[in-house]
């Protein structure tokens, strides 16, 4: 339970990048009351501008580079954590020590130890902490499994999911560790997806109801890459579960046509196609016209909020990101991406990025089948590598 008494004081570390989506998430709870701005840690502090529409002048929030130093300060209740994936585990530490709830962006950790470092000790500390796979929080997911659980698409043989982006060259030097493996003897494990489409991962895992690290049997990885990076940008992974179930997710940056990213459940009877950007949900089944439907969605920190007031539960533990991180650490402990020869790619000028020909119909395919590059016969496939 809150014992402030008012808005929750938070504290935000990392405000720009993907950070500013969440400076903007906070002005918005600040606006319904339900959290107060209480301090930014940034290394360079933020402008005046920057931070427009969240006080008067002398009332900005505190800023500073000392993490620990500024939760003290501000009395912070929460704090945001939209860092370099490998700062994630010591300031999830930090705020933990001094008894501050956490919501910490995704991917929680480059390593499953690093992972279980943050996770027990955040449940040591007593703390509540909240992964920001913000598809968790779509109202499609629970409705999407029960209509698994009455059957309505028969049994289910299989989860796809297909992401086709594109990101331009620039892209990867928007921070040291963008398109890293590891970092200064640190890992990083920065690949299409472990972050940039690990919803798509962590959201088939959810449709199955293998969230928990216990519920994965085994992992198969092909890892690409047609950027000159060190981590891929085209690969896919195929996970089995404890249960029997086959999930596998394909994903590249590297898109002709970027398209929005989907998870596709595969029935005896029918099938479920969710677009988790926008909370859309295509259900087909035998004897029936296709069905559209839209759901709302509950904002992750909001949710965080309402859970230590007492009127939430809490939407995604880190323990429900385990089968996640059990992905993330296979795709740390492969063999490093393979480049794609250079007749599989070209640049496109105008958008200053590099694209695979056909890599869009191979991502379907994937998801449709729920096959690996390998097995669709694509040219530059390698042979795939099993890891448990």
């Amino acid at each position: 339970m809150s014992d402030h008494g008012g808005p929750l004081p938070v504290v935000l570390a990392g405000a720009r990048g993907h950070g500013r989506w969440h400076l903007e998430n906070i002005r918005r709870l600040q606006d319904k009351g339900l959290v107060r701005l209480a301090g930014i840690c940034e290394l360079t502090p933020l402008t005046q501008e920057e931070l427009a529409g969240f006080a008067t002048p002398g009332e900005l929030p505190e800023q500073g580079a000392d993490f620990g130093a500024l939760l003290d300060s501000t009395g912070a209740a929460v704090a945001v954590i939209c860092t370099p994936i490998p700062t994630h585990t010591d300031l999830a530490l930090t705020a933990a020590a001094r008894g501050v709830h956490l919501l910490l962006e995704k991917p929680p950790a480059p390593s499953y130890a690093e992972f279980r470092r943050m996770a027990d000790g955040v449940a040591a500390a007593g703390v509540v902490c909240q992964i920001g796979f913000q598809s968790m929080g779509s109202h499609a997911v629970p409705a999407i499994r029960e209509l698994i659980g009455k059957g309505t698409i028969g049994r289910v043989d299989g989860i796809g999911g297909a992401g086709a982006w594109g990101r331009a060259e620039e892209y990867y030097r928007r921070a040291p560790w963008a398109g890293r493996r590891r970092l200064n003897g640190a890992d990083v494990v920065d690949g299409v997806l472990t972050n940039p489409l690990a919803h798509a991962v962590a959201t088939a895992l959810a449709l199955d109801g293998a969230t928990r690290a216990e519920n994965v049997a085994g992992i198969e990885t092909e890892l690409l890459r047609a950027n000159d990076i060190e981590s891929d940008d085209t690969s896919c992974v195929r996970v089995t579960t404890t249960g029997g179930s086959r999930i596998t997710v394909a994903a590249t940056l590297c898109a002709e046509h970027p398209d929005e990213p989907y998870v596709l459940v595969h029935g005896s009877t029918g099938r479920i196609t969710f677009w988790y950007k926008q909370d859309r949900v295509l259900v087909q089944r035998s004897g029936h016209g296709p069905q559209e439907l839209t759901y709302g969605r509950t904002d992750l920190l909001e949710n965080l909020v309402e859970h230590l007031e007492g009127r939430a539960a809490l939407l995604v533990t880190p323990d429900r990101t385990g089968a996640f991180m059990k992905v993330v650490e296979a795709i740390r402990q492969a063999p490093d991406p393979v480049a794609l020869p250079d007749g599989a790619w070209y640049l496109d000028a105008d958008e200053n990025r590099r694209i695979v020909p056909g890599v869009d119909g191979l991502v379907a395919a994937a998801a449709d089948t729920l096959a690996l590059y390998s097995e669709l016969g694509a040219s530059w496939a390698l042979s795939k590598e099993v890891s448990s």
